[in-house]
């Protein structure tokens, strides 16, 4: 049907804005499927590896992209590709080098090419390493492939404009924030919303009240299920009822907008009314689109004919918003009355001879950027040619080589991989030869491998001036007579000076805040501070995390408290699919310094004196793990990584609150050094490499190894990740010869990573004249009560005898074998 309107001839300037407008974005959507379609045929011809594809969810995502003003924040899914181009983060070409995985960052500037396609990340940070002014720029947070592993960090990117609008100390961060006037907008497809991760950040954003949009793109499967089978009411808006905010303007909760994805009118609106709500009062606010299709199924992996019935297909053509949006514009009309005639948005002709020029115009990007793409590798390939055929001509095994060469020369597409293998293949041929040819093959190997190390393997953490590795270590100093206290009292008054220092540091978790953390670590601070700088949460460790993440990512400075390390289990996912792998599949354009606070290792029972290390250190690469032996140590490092690009796990020792250390008169000054392991005891017999907990256990169990004849050199590691950079322990190996290495962790878990960065990385295996050993935890969990601690972990009596049997086997009869 007709949509037919009378205007003044006044109004007729405005019609033509309005006509313009109208197609610019049916002109973007023409765009965005384009690339869909062609970037599946790119996949299935072999060019590209796999392609996850945005068709079907193109008209809402213009509609979002009106009201996403510069310094707004997305946390979105990887099918806002139409999203991307309607704000000008990538081009047409940009979106093709990135489904090629073109490692140039001019060409594919979202991450070099780490990154599938359809996964986008703005450059927050400066080439040396600062940040760039996020308020001039819009801002999308780094996406992710885990079903709803974006939403935990929605909450901290929406929370950091709450932080910015109540916060008068930060009025000055001009960069980050304008008064806090900026949205986070996140997006998720339906069935995502099954998470708990979702579940929990919406709960999260309606008690805290903060300015975010979380659109829910609903084309009614996730895969192959249907939205039915998955939640407990096939309206997904019914299911949100009970978050929906109340007349009363105090009530908690959110807005509920649903509306269909087809409709261009109703989505201008319905974000129009989104963006009011969240800008305006800071209220959460959910966008239901309904009715989205998805033209060609989940990824270029499959087929949806495989699983849709041919009715649900042939509803699909129908509804597709395209071709929706295409039959509105054709039937839109308004009629000008002082002229008596009617205005048109376009005809079928001017229609038909836009999408022409569209797919024409999407062709020629694609071919520019396949050639771009090709063009360096095909560079590549023929300097490996050449110097292999410089090389063959005077090669005894020529023959050898040129089977190779023929073989490689057969492939028709060849990729970086291919061109390695080939000439590494080559110099295995030619191993036992010596020549200058060969030589020049080397050199340029190992040349064309430093670049590709800076492709690929480079950026797991900020290669920054503003490195921890680069901050002054400065000792804690004392008073002639200095005050011995608990423990707590030193990192309570060393976070009194870091709050009084940086007003951009905001402190969040369980009973941080009224009471202090359980262990009084923040005792009296909230009431000194306020509850916008130190504050209690929910139960939810997975969005405290998340918190954290998107409030780091806005020039904030949090400090996450997860209350026991066992339950940080619960965050996990979040701290490795998101912040830990930041830095590296941005390439180093985006940074997120969270510091996460916990305690852990020795304490009472299964679930509250865990020290699951090896499991944190495999899954946390690019993250640094720190493990103080005490509260001194501990405020040390909260000092250093506040000065720091790195996201760091902070572990703090769950049985050393209470315990006497004497307190520094330089308190939120000094640093413990990252990266840099202690000798605390120096001895000749044995090198002892423990940490946390259980180093003042080793220290007791030398005084009694000295009375048996054993000295033993203690050396706290302090720093996991990273571990030993100078390398102290091999130098301690050199004087010792034996090694021992001691931690609460599971046999195989940390003590083995301590084990091959020693014996492996620093090559300490050549000085051994005795089988290294650790002396660990029992694989299952610690049982509870003192009985169970000394049944589950090591005790003084296990490091005793455990050292000790290592010098019967060296000298049995110096040292006779006790039991």
């Amino acid at each position: 049907m007709e949509k037919k309107v009378s205007i003044e001839s006044e109004a007729n300037l405005s019609f033509q804005e309005f006509k313009k407008e109208v197609l610019h974005d049916y002109r973007l959507c023409l765009i965005s499927r384009e690339c869909s379609l062609l970037g599946r045929k790119e996949v299935l011809s072999g060019k590209a590896k796999f392609g996850i594809l945005g068709d079907g969810k193109e008209l809402p995502q213009i509609a979002m992209s009106k009201v996403f003003k510069n310094g707004d924040f997305r946390s979105g899914y990887y099918r806002d590709q139409t999203f991307a181009l309607a704000i000008g983060e990538i081009t047409i070409e940009n979106y093709f080098a990135q489904l090629y995985a073109d490692t140039n960052q001019n060409r594919e500037p979202e991450s070099g090419g780490r990154m599938m396609n359809c996964h986008y990340a703005t450059h927050y940070v400066n080439e040396d390493g600062s940040w760039k002014n996020l308020t001039e720029q819009k801002n999308i947070a780094a996406d992710l492939s885990p079903t709803a592993a974006q939403i935990p960090r929605l909450l901290g990117l929406a929370y950091a404009s709450k932080v910015y609008k109540n916060v008068k100390d930060l009025e000055n961060k001009i960069h980050f924030s304008n008064q806090g006037k900026e949205i986070a907008f996140g997006t998720i497809g339906d069935a995502s919303t099954a998470e708990g991760h979702f579940w929990e950040a919406l709960n999260a954003a309606c008690a805290l009240q903060i300015p975010m949009i979380l659109s829910i793109w609903d084309d009614g499967y996730g895969i192959s299920v249907t939205s039915s089978s998955q939640r407990a009411k096939e309206d997904f808006t019914e299911l949100l009822q009970g978050f929906q905010r109340k007349s009363n303007e105090e009530s908690k909760g959110c807005e509920i907008i649903k509306v269909r994805g087809w409709n261009y009118a109703e989505l201008i609106d319905a974000y129009t009314k989104a963006e009011q709500f969240a800008r305006e009062n800071h209220i959460p606010v959910i966008v239901h689109v309904t009715e989205l299709t998805q033209p060609q199924g989940h990824s270029t992996s499959g087929s949806h004919e495989r699983y849709k019935s041919a009715e649900r297909l042939q509803w699909e053509k129908e509804y597709d918003c395209n071709i929706k949006f295409r039959n509105w514009i054709k039937e839109f009309i308004v009629y000008d009355k002082e002229n008596n005639h009617e205005l048109y948005l376009a005809s079928e002709e001017e229609l038909i001879s836009l999408e022409q020029e569209v797919k024409q115009l999407v062709k020629e990007h694609q071919k520019k950027a396949w050639n771009k793409f090709r063009t360096d590798i095909n560079f590549l390939k023929n300097k490996a040619l050449s110097l292999v055929e410089i090389l063959s001509k005077k090669s005894p095994k020529k023959l050898f080589i040129n089977k190779e060469k023929e073989a490689f020369q057969n492939i028709e597409n060849p990729y970086k991989k291919d061109i390695f293998h080939f000439i590494r293949k080559v110099l295995r041929i030619v191993r036992e030869e010596n020549s200058p040819d060969k030589t020049n093959l080397i050199n340029w190997l190992d040349e064309s491998l430093i670049k590709e190390e800076d492709n690929y393997n480079s950026k797991l953490y900020p290669e920054t001036p503003f490195s921890a590795l680069n901050v002054p270590s400065i000792p804690p100093t004392y008073d002639e007579n200095p005050a011995e206290v608990d423990g707590r009292i030193v990192i309570r008054n060393n976070f009194d000076k870091i709050f009084e220092k940086y007003p951009e540091v905001i402190a969040f978790g369980e009973d941080v805040g009224k009471i202090g953390d359980v262990n009084q670590g923040m005792e009296g601070l909230q009431e000194k501070y306020g509850t916008n700088r130190i504050a209690d949460t929910g139960i939810r460790e997975a969005t405290i995390i998340g918190q954290g993440i998107g409030m780091a990512m806005r020039g904030l400075r949090p400090i996450a408290e997860i209350q026991y390390l066992d339950y940080i289990l619960y965050g996990l996912q979040t701290l490795s699919d998101d912040l830990a792998s930041l830095s590296y599949r941005t390439k180093g354009k985006q940074k997120a310094p969270l510091i996460v606070r916990t305690r852990g290792h020795r304490l009472e029972g299964i679930w509250h004196s865990g020290s699951p290390m090896g499991g944190l250190i495999h899954f946390l690469r690019g993250i640094f793990i720190l493990v103080p032996r005490n509260f001194v140590k501990a405020a040390g490092f909260y000092n250093t990584m506040l000065q720091a690009d790195e996201p760091s796990l902070i572990i703090e020792c769950l049985n050393g609150y209470r315990l006497k250390e004497f307190l520094p008169n330089n308190l939120g000054e000094f640093t413990t050094p990252v990266g840099e392991v202690e000798i605390t005891r120096e001895g000749k017999d044995i090198t002892v490499l423990t940490y946390g907990a259980t180093w003042k256990i080793v220290t007791k169990a030398a005084q009694e190894l000295q009375t048996l004849g054993i000295d033993i050199e203690i050396i706290d590691a302090q720093s996991l990740v990273p571990f030993d950079n100078k390398h102290q322990v091999v130098e301690s190996l050199k004087k010792t010869n034996r090694l021992v290495i001691i931690d609460e962790d599971v046999p195989g878990g940390a003590n083995s990573y301590l084990m091959q960065k020693v014996l492996e990385e620093q090559k300490g295996y050549q000085y051994l004249d005795s089988a290294p050993k650790t002396i660990t935890a029992q694989e299952h969990r610690p049982a509870y009560s003192s009985d169970g601690d000394y049944f589950s972990k090591p005790s003084l009596d296990d490091i005793v005898e455990g050292i000790y049997e290592i010098m019967h086997e060296a000298n049995p009869l110096e040292y006779p074998k006790i039991r």
